[in-house]
């Protein structure tokens, strides 16, 4: 973008951003969303209450309720906003709360559909006095190049030692009815101990020694899984079924959509990212919106700001928030290749994230027209999917006269893993009714 796109307000700035990316192919959203019925759904703080917790005995009576397939809320329907307010202060599921953080958020939801796509409008205010953009951040410290800042859950954080720089972020659930009890109790079917940031959380070492997370799957840590892909009743995280259980489950449509609007790592493109949950969080088929930049052996970074398009090739951190000062890397927009003799000095900061609107191809990138802008404390985020995406290995495909079971999660002021808000398992009518009912539009 053009020096001068950067050297506004912040409201026009964003405006800028959201009116400078295309949008999908034959899209055309309502031209007047007053005109569509709104819904708020409270997200509450679950802490470390799991998929386990739930079904033991520290649930209080109702984890027999929570094993005979009762839906949560039968139990806790309205109760969302005091569950949250409680969890969130510390506790028997909060072994380590965020100073002054809230215990739920407002989220105001919209939904419209034509023959050819689902739109979503959400809107949400923020905690913090600034949109959480910021994401992987690395700093050079007068001789090499090191991460700086973090979730407000990271200790050096937590002690003030570094600045809070996480990106706020939004996700998006839909089960067709595939996922035996994810209609009644959500995202919980999703999250276990072992995960990160919960209770038994494994060593990096025992995960990559694992032979499928670890093994196939190349990570280090444990994410969402569903308790069909376990062969215990526990759902434990390393007692995982064989790859062709697994890969018949998948083939069956027996997995959760996921999609993820980022502050950071899709907005300034204009996407959100598209993935699934099965035997762990993974992302579908082809290429999302964001990679690395930055060479994880040597620590060196691959791209740096275009100084000829933003006014300079780095950041300093008194940047961070200043809406006249460009945020994110995007390889075609405003990125040129790394110089390392370009004279960096201490202190200097560029984004560990390289976006790309153009490289991003297949199944990943179906969520080509998710813009958000954040004016006056308040994200609002315009979704587009088409209700068909013609990749049914990765997705849910919707239909008119069709009800979906959907859950919402937000990552507000500068968190990540559970430190997020989340609905109860709410139902999507497509022009028929559910919790929340889309629009048919004309």
């Amino acid at each position: 973008m053009a020096t001068s796109a950067w050297k506004v307000s912040r409201r026009m700035a964003l405006a800028t951003l959201v009116a400078a990316v295309p949008t999908a192919a034959g899209s055309a959203p309502p031209p007047d969303w007053a005109a569509i019925p709104a819904q708020t759904v409270t997200l509450f703080y679950p802490g470390q209450a799991s998929y386990e917790w739930l079904r033991s005995p520290a649930h209080k009576r109702a984890n027999a309720k929570v094993q005979a397939g009762e839906a949560c809320v039968s139990c806790h329907e309205g109760e969302e906003a005091e569950i949250g307010g409680t969890i969130v202060k510390g506790g028997r599921l909060e072994p380590a709360p965020i100073a002054a953080k809230a215990g739920a958020i407002a989220l105001k939801v919209q939904a419209a559909h034509d023959d050819t796509n689902l739109y979503l409008r959400f809107q949400w205010q923020t905690q913090m006095a600034r949109a959480g953009q910021m994401h992987d951040y690395l700093m050079y410290d007068g001789e090499k190049w090191v991460f700086i800042g973090g979730p407000r859950s990271k200790e050096a954080v937590r002690s003030g030692a570094q600045p809070p720089l996480y990106e706020d972020r939004l996700s998006l659930m839909i089960d067709d009815g595939k996922v035996p009890l994810f209609a009644s109790q959500g995202c919980w079917l999703t999250c276990h101990t072992g995960m990160r940031d919960m209770a038994g959380e494994p060593t990096k070492e025992q995960v990559q020694a694992h032979p499928l997370i670890g093994q196939v799957h190349k990570e280090s840590d444990v994410r969402k899984y569903l308790p069909s892909t376990r062969t215990d009743a526990a759902a434990s995280w390393d007692k995982t079924r064989p790859a062709e259980e697994i890969a018949r489950l998948k083939e069956a449509g027996a997995f959760v959509d996921l999609m993820q609007w980022r502050g950071h790592r899709s907005n300034p493109v204009g996407m959100a990212d598209d993935g699934y949950v099965l035997d762990y969080r993974l992302a579908d088929a082809g290429k999302g919106p964001f990679t690395w930049n930055v060479d994880r052996k040597t620590m060196t970074p691959k791209f740096m700001f275009d100084a000829a398009k933003v006014g300079a090739k780095a950041l300093a951190l008194e940047d961070v928030g200043n809406a006249s000062k460009p945020y994110a890397l995007i390889r075609e927009d405003n990125a040129v290749a790394y110089d390392p003799a370009a004279g960096w000095k201490k202190g200097d900061v560029l984004p560990g994230r390289l976006l790309s609107r153009a490289d991003a191809s297949g199944s990943a990138a179906d969520n080509a027209d998710v813009r958000g802008a954040w004016v006056d404390g308040q994200w609002t985020v315009l979704w587009t999917r088409k209700l068909d995406t013609g990749h049914a290995a990765d997705d849910k495909a919707l239909k008119p006269g069709s009800v979906v079971n959907v859950g919402f999660a937000v990552h507000d002021d500068n968190v990540t893993t559970r430190f997020h808000h989340v609905s109860f398992p709410l139902t999507l009518g497509i022009g028929t009714q559910g919790t929340l009912s889309s629009v048919a539009l004309e």
